[in-house]
């Protein structure tokens, strides 16, 4: 800040340093916004690997049929390790589309908190506006969730093909194996484009919209006022006669960096609020993107069926949603949320982490 606090004094003298310092700042921003893209892409790529297994577990969990095939996640995990796809392997098919997707969600994620931070401080002039400066924590849940619905545009394609890969090949049903044929992410691409067109990619917005929105508030909401709290702690202890720190500007005497448990600890915190609260969203985006792909139901009625799905116009995510609820109830929208919450903990965690880490690498 005295680099900065000089630059003004001396534009008093000059006409031009005004200029200058705006294309420093300009520079500034921009580095900055590399590095959230940069090392957001790093750690949501690393947080991918580690989630991915619980992740496709989630996702059959989700879009099985009714009656359901598994009776929770230890089944489901238990009957794809004896599955004829690959066992353990099956796990992680088709990571590398939601591989790079994680990057790009990320650092997407990452870069938007920083713009809408930026852009809330230029239409809020009372807000905080210096550069080390925090927002209050109300305002920082408004810019995460503006992160997460500009974030979601780019998501939903991705997850698209996503389940896809992950919906298993094989169903078993009485005793009865109903297959369809493997497809890897080129092949999937390719079906969808001729069978819905551009548009098709975007089916289940609005589900990823919801979840997005609500979900990155939540997650960028739960890191920092869990951070608050433990960084209030720290300097309570270091500086006893110092006073709570009630809001979210944290004061000179904070101390900085934060420790890696604490870091963990909000990360963890933050990938559970967003997993959990609007869950139901992700359910019903994830059936819709996997509906065209048949049910046990479907395949035992063979050609028959597949006449009748030709003309069987699309669900919306309302009209999915409202099935989905009248055939299972609550309990349908929370399938899978356990073992969901269970692999966010962690995984959020280390995204967390290895940003902060990254960031306070590069200074």
């Amino acid at each position: 800040m005295a680099g900065t606090l000089e630059t003004r004094d001396v534009s008093t003298f000059t006409t031009q340093t005004p200029t200058s310092d705006v294309t420093a700042r300009a520079d500034s921003q921009g580095l900055e916004a590399a590095k959230d893209v940069a090392f957001g892409s790093i750690a949501g790529a690393i947080g991918k690997v580690i989630e991915y297994p619980f992740d496709t577990i989630k996702v059959r969990l989700q879009s099985q049929p009714h009656p359901p095939i598994y009776s929770g996640p230890y089944d489901c995990f238990r009957q794809s390790l004896l599955s004829p796809e690959g066992g353990f392997r099956s796990l992680y098919r088709g990571i590398s589309a939601p591989l790079f997707g994680a990057g790009i969600e990320t650092g997407s994620l990452f870069f938007s908190y920083r713009i809408a931070q930026t852009a809330l401080q230029a239409l809020v002039p009372s807000l905080p506006q210096g550069n080390g400066d925090k927002l209050p924590l109300e305002a920082l849940l408004a810019c995460g969730a503006m992160s997460g619905a500009a974030t979601s545009l780019l998501l939903t394609p991705i997850e698209l093909v996503k389940c896809k890969l992950q919906y298993p090949v094989t169903i078993v049903t009485d005793n009865v194996n109903h297959s369809h044929n493997r497809r890897g992410p080129l092949s999937v691409i390719a079906s969808v484009f001729r069978n819905h067109g551009i548009l098709g990619f975007w089916r289940g917005q609005l589900g990823t919209l919801i979840r997005e929105t609500g979900g990155s508030a939540a997650w960028f909401g739960s890191y920092e006022a869990v951070s608050i709290i433990l960084r209030n702690r720290r300097l309570q202890a270091q500086h006893p006669e110092a006073e709570p720190n009630t809001n979210n500007n944290i004061s000179s005497t904070t101390p900085s960096p934060s420790p890696l448990h604490h870091q963990l600890l909000a990360g963890a915190s933050a990938g559970i609020a967003y997993n959990f609260i609007f869950f139901p969203a992700d359910t019903i985006k994830s059936r819709m993107q996997t509906e065209d792909l048949g049910t046990p139901s479907s395949a035992q009625h063979g050609g028959e069926e597949k006449k009748k799905k030709k003309k069987q116009v699309p669900s919306t995510f309302w009209r999915s949603g409202a099935e989905l609820w009248r055939r299972q109830g609550l309990q349908g929208l929370y399938r899978g949320c356990g073992i969901t919450v269970l692999r966010s903990a962690p995984s959020s965690a280390v995204i967390f982490a290895i940003y902060e880490g990254l960031r306070g690498w590069a200074g």
